[in-house]
């Protein structure tokens, strides 16, 4: 049995997280601040923690960067959407992923077993494997077996889909233009190629975000480009 701890200074949110933590048959402890959630860690077993980041005493990005010293147990933060800021700096600080208030339920499932298969059981890779394996948020890609799942569930994707995911996923952050995706991934004269590429991303966020309308890995760079995010 898992354990995982949430932490929210709002009660109504603990509870309602605690309720679909424990359907799943986790153990569920309970924090209202940064500074409980770091006393409940440093006596139990914790393998995941959900954290809020705007509370009282102790904020969640202070909590962070207090457990991050001694402890890698994942984190996920639970931010508001105009809370863009936090969301970065969490990231940056040593939170693994984060999820938006108000929460979808299956989301937030997916995202805790993503979160609790890569520490219990993933481990460190080699550097060999590192080679053909990448991973952004909870989409993972591995070029070996040409497989990709997110949080966990494998994602069927074709060829070209694949193709121009693992483009993206080897370059974090680069902004390619339709042309350049087009010329790398059919290796083609890039003629004519925003509207093949814009389609084959559309598909791509169907199958890969929870939100295709407003997607959190592959983003749109206005008048230039793709890229994909942490």
């Amino acid at each position: 049995m898992y354990s995982i701890l949430v932490c929210d200074d709002e009660k109504d949110i603990v509870s309602a997280l605690k309720i679909y933590l424990l359907a799943e048959g986790y153990q569920v402890y309970e924090a209202y601040n940064g500074k409980e959630a770091l006393e409940l860690l440093s006596r139990e077993e914790i393998h995941l923690v959900i954290m809020d980041i705007m509370m009282p005493v102790m904020d969640g990005i202070a909590a962070i960067v207090k457990l991050r010293e001694t402890n890698n147990v994942p984190v996920i933060m639970l931010t508001a959407k105009s809370e863009d800021t936090d969301k970065v700096l969490g990231l940056n600080i040593g939170a693994d992923d984060y999820i938006t208030k108000p929460f979808n339920p299956l989301e937030l499932q997916a995202r805790v077993k993503s979160q609790l298969r890569r520490y219990m059981q993933l481990g460190s890779r080699s550097a060999q494997k590192e080679d053909t394996f990448f991973s952004i948020g909870g989409i993972e890609l591995d070029d070996r077996a040409k497989e990709v799942t997110l949080d966990g569930e494998q994602i069927a994707l074709t060829p070209t889909e694949y193709d121009i995911l693992k483009l993206l996923m080897e370059n974090p952050g680069s902004v390619f233009s339709p042309a350049q995706i087009y010329a790398k991934v059919w290796k083609d004269n890039p003629y004519g190629t925003e509207n093949t590429v814009a389609v084959h991303i559309r598909h791509l966020r169907e199958k890969l975000e929870y939100n295709p309308a407003d997607p959190r890995y592959i983003k749109s760079v206005w008048g230039h480009g793709y890229k994909i995010v942490k």
